[in-house]
C-alpha cells in the first residue's frame, strides 16, 4: 500500500495547487515501492525547489514512512537524507 498526502501553506491554496506542494508524506509496504516512490516524490518537488532556490530533504520517520520536503537548510540543487529521532 502506498499513500501520499500533499501539504501546502494556506496562502497557496488559491494559487496553482500542483506547483505549490512543498512537502509529501509517504508510506510504503515494500522496498520496491519505497525506491520508486521516493524517486517520484523528489522528481515532483524539483520545480518547487528551483523556484524557492533551495534543496530537498528526505526524512525517514519510521520504517516505510517518509517525508520529502523542499527545505531552505538544504543547498540549492542538492537532496539530503535524514532519520527522525
Amino acid at each position: 500500500m502506498t499513500t501520499a498526502t500533499l501539504e501546502r501553506p494556506l496562502a497557496a491554496a488559491a494559487a496553482d495547487e500542483a506547483s505549490d506542494a512543498r512537502s509529501l508524506d509517504l508510506q510504503f509496504a515494500t522496498a520496491e515501492e519505497m525506491h520508486e516512490g521516493l524517486d517520484n516524490a523528489v522528481a515532483t518537488l524539483i520545480e518547487t525547489a528551483k523556484d524557492a532556490a533551495c534543496g530537498i530533504l528526505v526524512t525517514r520517520l519510521r520504517p516505510g514512512r517518509f517525508t520529502v520536503a523542499v527545505d531552505a537548510s538544504v543547498p540549492f540543487g542538492e537532496t539530503y537524507e535524514a532519520i527522525a529521532a
